[in-house]
């Protein structure tokens, strides 16, 4: 049978085999495996040409028994309902696994940002905002970058919102520049917090990071990232892409050169002296760690047994299915999953929002700490339950552990309110 890719149906199934070995309530399973609000906009917008496009937009708030939503906005030509649930559902588990005070939240908005001038993605950007203006806020539903956003986008919006409310509004949206009272540490955050627990993680599995092969899947805001703080563990990334393809060297990339490829040739694949590879292929090359830093979906029943890393460090959302994460831990191959590794990005827009409210600033170093704190001790909760687990005689992946964790702390927030 062939394997469901629908990342929204995904979701349910993780959510799934976690309920049945916490044995969770079958009312508070029935509540989490549905959104509880999601809103489907179109957003008229005056092209630089003259005329008018319409864009399909989405926001979803999954649950919010222990806080207002929080999550990305995405700009994707292939976005769609059933993606932004997912995301929504593990931005829910992501925030509790963290035990920040959030719910899970997600938007996105159908649109190809590489054919649009700036100035018609920020009208874009500002009618998203006008057409989901109650359905959001800085107690309600709190919004960040993704794929296709940045800053600059999250200012417009922040913006925007303020205008609409008539008096600045700063914690609308996290991620904005520092101009307008974004955080420290914020824009390094999710590759920040994936190299924290990269750290941890190497201890558990005794891998030695200094001359470990890295390959990482994605040259976005998350991948950049994370190889120029990988290198400075002493690790060698032997091995990266971008949705054109990837390039491969034993003895390791430059980073400045993979950048002034990608900006003569539109791709890292225009990188001097280094073989061509495709995005399917690289996930199989032989490494220490595999960091999947792209969409989800890339791991799935079909590859998982050819995966040849000694762990899988996931940095993007959803990019290993449930089949797969099924033929790794088979395999002994250690996949320590997206809600756990790239939460460093939710940790530290809290510390933005928190700071938002206060109008208190932190340093960069006292960011760091925090976020450090924090996923380190989610890390080792995980490995925790993992073992607890195992000491009954019950082999549970690190999703499943993670997932046991943040999904009980939900439902305990759902039972304390009255929920059911």
């Amino acid at each position: 049978m062939q394997e469901e890719l629908n990342p929204f149906k995904i979701s349910q199934q993780q959510l799934d085999i976690a309920a049945d070995l916490m044995k969770l309530d079958k009312t508070a399973h029935a509540i989490l495996r549905e959104p509880m609000h999601a809103v489907s906009v179109n957003i008229p917008v005056r092209m630089d040409d003259g005329s008018v496009d319409v864009f399909n937009g989405f926001r979803v708030r999954y649950n919010t028994a222990r806080g207002p939503a929080k999550g990305g906005v995405r700009y994707h030509p292939k976005e769609n309902l059933d993606t932004v649930k997912a995301l929504s559902a593990w931005m829910t588990w992501k925030c509790s696994l963290a035990n920040i005070p959030f719910g899970g939240g997600k938007g996105g908005i159908i649109c190809d940002t590489k054919s649009m001038s700036e100035s018609e993605i920020e009208r874009m950007s500002r009618g998203y905002i006008r057409a989901m203006q109650s359905a959001i806020g800085p107690e309600i539903d709190i919004l960040a970058p993704d794929v296709y956003t940045n800053p600059q986008i999250m200012a417009w919006m922040m913006d925007e919102y303020s205008a609409l409310k008539g008096h600045d509004v700063f914690g609308i949206a996290t991620g904005k520049p520092l101009e307008v009272w974004g955080s420290e540490g914020r824009f390094d955050s999710t590759a920040m917090g994936g190299m924290y627990v990269l750290r941890e993680a190497a201890k558990k599995f005794k891998i030695n990071l200094k001359g470990a092969k890295i390959v990482i899947q994605g040259f976005g805001n998350a991948g950049k990232f994370a190889f120029e703080l990988a290198q400075g563990t002493g690790a060698k990334v032997i091995a990266i892409s971008d949705s054109k393809g990837g390039v491969y060297s034993e003895k390791g990339l430059d980073l400045a050169k993979l950048d002034a490829a990608k900006e003569k040739s539109g791709s890292v694949q225009g990188y001097p002296g280094a073989d061509k590879v495709s995005n399917e292929k690289l996930l199989e090359l032989k490494a220490d760690v595999l960091i999947p830093a792209a969409l989800e979906n890339q791991i799935t029943g079909s590859n998982a047994d050819k995966i040849n890393a000694k762990l899988v460090l996931e940095l993007a959302n959803g990019p290993v299915t449930p089949e797969a994460d099924k033929i790794l831990f088979e395999r002994g191959i250690p996949d320590l999953p997206d809600f756990l590794v790239n939460s460093g990005g939710v940790i530290v827009s809290y510390f933005e929002w928190a700071q938002n409210i206060q109008q208190y600033y932190w340093e960069l170093e006292e960011v760091y700490s925090r976020l450090d704190k924090i996923i380190t001790k989610s890390f080792s909760e995980v490995m925790k339950v993992q073992s607890e687990y195992r000491a009954k005689g019950k082999k549970i992946t690190p999703r499943d552990a993670a997932y046991i964790i943040a999904v009980g702390r939900v439902a305990a927030s759902m039972k304390a309110r009255g929920w059911y």
